[in-house]
C-alpha cells in the first residue's frame, strides 16, 4: 500500500492495464462456459478469439432484469455459477428473490479499493452500517476491512440511539453505509448531545448522494464523504477518490472489471462520453459475468485530466438513473414486477402505481390504487402488509377512482427531490 493507493495496480500505465484485461478474457470465457447457463449463452463463442473490446462487444448481453427468470428455471443461480453451492462461503437473498453467491477468496467483492480511497487504513476502526440480513453489502465491507487490516463494528441498520452510543464510546474513524442512515445518526446524536466527531470518513453506497447532502455532512462534522458504486451481483464496480480533501472528477473503475456503456435495450456501445446503460464483464472465478447489463445508466468520463490521486483507470460519471422503472428506496431495489405482485394479491385493486416522493434520505412510498369503492380498513391494512412483505419496505396506500391514474404504462414513478 502506498499513501494514496491500495496497490501498484491502480497506478499502472493504462495501456498495460488494457493488455492485461484483454489477455485475460479467453480464460474468463472458458471458466464461464464450464457452468451450464453460460455454456448455453456462449454456445457459439470461441473464447480464444475474444481478445479485444470489439470482439467482446459482439457477445450476447445477459441482463440483471432476467436473473429471476433464469434462476427460477435452474436453482439457485441460473447455471451461471461454476463453483458448487457447498463450496461457496455464503448465499444471499435479494428482493425478487434473486440469489447471489459469495466465494471463499480474500476480499471477494474487491471492496478494499473504495474503502482505502475513502480513508480507511490499517489499524483503524469503522462502523459498518450496511445490513447483515440476507443481502451482501455488509460482507463486502467485512472483506475489504480484513484485507486492509482494520477493525469493524458490525452495527447493521436500525437502533439509531445504540449507533450513536457506539460511536461516542468506541470512537470509530469511518462510517460505511447509506447516506440516509448517517444523516439519521447525526441528527439523533444532536438530539442526545452526544459526541460523534470521531467519524471523519464516510463511504456511501446503495443510494444516491446529492451534492446538497454531501455538503450537509461537511457542515455537520464529516469532512471526507465519498461514494461507491457496487451491486449484489458484481461487488465493487467504481468509486470516488479525493486528493487533499478535494473530490476528483468521476468514479474510478475497479481493476477486475471491464465496463462498456451501451444503448439501453441493445448491446451496442455508445460514442465515448454519451450516456447509456452500464454493462460489466467481471473477472471472478466463482461468478464470472460476461457482458452483464446492470440496468444502471452512466457515461465514460472523457477529456478529463488525470486523477490527482494517481489512479490511472477509466472513470465513469457516476450513477445517472435507471434504464427501466426499477428504483431504489432506502437502499433496496423496488421492481415493477413487485407492484404487479401486490396488485394481484388484492382483487379490489384495478390498477396500481407506486409513487416514491419526498427527498433522498427522507423518502415516502405510496401505492396509489384504482378501486371501484373505498375498501374497508381491514383490506387497507392487508394491502399495507403486502407492500411490506413484497418489497421489505414500509409504504402507505392511497385509493383513487377508476381511471384516475395516467395511462402511460408506468408502475413506478419517482418524484423525489434530488437537489
Amino acid at each position: 500500500m502506498s499513501a494514496d493507493t491500495l496497490d501498484a495496480l491502480e497506478r499502472r500505465d493504462p495501456r498495460e492495464r488494457e493488455r492485461d484485461l484483454m489477455g485475460r478474457l479467453p480464460q474468463l470465457l472458458e471458466r464461464a462456459r464450464s457452468a451450464p447457463g453460460w455454456a448455453a449463452i456462449l454456445k457459439n463463442v470461441d473464447p480464444s478469439r475474444i481478445t479485444s473490446r470489439a470482439a467482446l462487444a459482439d457477445l450476447p448481453i445477459t441482463r440483471k432484469a432476467h436473473l429471476k427468470a433464469l434462476q427460477g428455471a435452474s436453482m439457485p443461480f441460473g447455471g451461471l455459477v461454476p463453483t458448487p453451492v457447498g463450496q461457496l462461503a455464503r448465499v444471499f437473498v435479494s428482493p425478487g428473490p434473486i440469489f447471489d453467491p459469495e466465494g471463499r477468496g480474500s476480499d471477494w467483492w474487491r471492496f478494499a479499493r473504495p474503502m482505502y480511497a475513502a480513508g480507511v487504513r490499517p489499524g483503524g476502526l469503522l462502523q459498518n452500517c450496511f445490513s447483515y440480513h440476507f443481502t451482501p453489502a455488509a460482507f463486502m465491507v467485512e472483506g475489504g476491512a480484513a484485507r486492509i487490516g482494520c477493525a469493524v463494528i458490525p452495527a447493521g441498520i436500525g437502533q439509531t440511539e445504540m449507533q450513536v452510543q457506539a460511536i461516542a464510546d468506541l470512537r470509530p474513524d469511518t462510517y460505511v453505509g447509506t447516506p440516509s442512515f448517517l444523516r439519521l445518526i447525526i441528527q439523533k446524536a444532536q438530539e442526545m448531545n452526544a459526541d460523534v466527531s470521531s467519524i471523519r470518513n464516510a463511504l456511501m453506497g446503495a443510494e444516491a448522494l446529492p451534492e446538497t447532502l454531501r455538503s450537509w455532512f461537511h457542515e455537520n462534522g464529516v469532512p471526507n464523504v465519498l461514494q461507491t458504486y457496487a451491486s449484489a451481483d458484481i461487488g465493487s464496480v467504481a468509486y470516488e477518490t479525493s486528493t487533499g480533501g478535494v473530490l476528483n472528477p468521476g468514479m474510478t473503475l475497479d481493476e477486475d472489471v471491464i465496463v462498456e456503456i451501451v444503448r439501453p435495450g441493445s448491446g451496442d456501445p455508445v460514442t465515448p462520453g454519451d450516456i447509456g446503460e452500464i454493462v460489466v464483464t467481471l473477472f471472478n472465478q466463482d461468478y464470472p459475468l460476461v457482458r452483464f447489463a446492470t440496468g444502471d445508466m452512466s457515461a465514460m468520463l472523457v477529456d478529463a485530466p488525470p486523477s490527482r490521486c494517481g489512479r490511472t483507470n477509466l472513470r465513469i460519471r457516476g450513477w445517472m438513473g435507471r434504464a427501466d422503472q426499477t428504483t431504489k428506496v432506502r437502499a433496496m431495489f423496488v421492481h415493477p414486477s413487485q407492484v404487479s405482485n401486490i396488485a394481484r394479491r388484492h382483487p379490489e385493486i384495478a390498477r396500481a402505481r407506486l409513487v416514491v416522493s419526498g427527498q433522498m434520505a427522507n423518502d415516502v412510498m405510496t401505492l396509489r390504487c384504482e378501486v371501484e369503492a373505498e375498501p374497508s380498513e381491514e383490506k387497507k391494512a392487508a394491502i399495507v402488509s403486502s407492500i411490506r412483505e413484497v418489497t421489505r419496505l414500509r409504504g402507505v396506500v392511497e385509493f383513487v377512482a377508476r381511471g384516475a391514474l395516467p395511462d402511460d404504462g408506468l408502475l413506478i414513478e419517482d418524484i423525489r427531490d434530488y437537489s
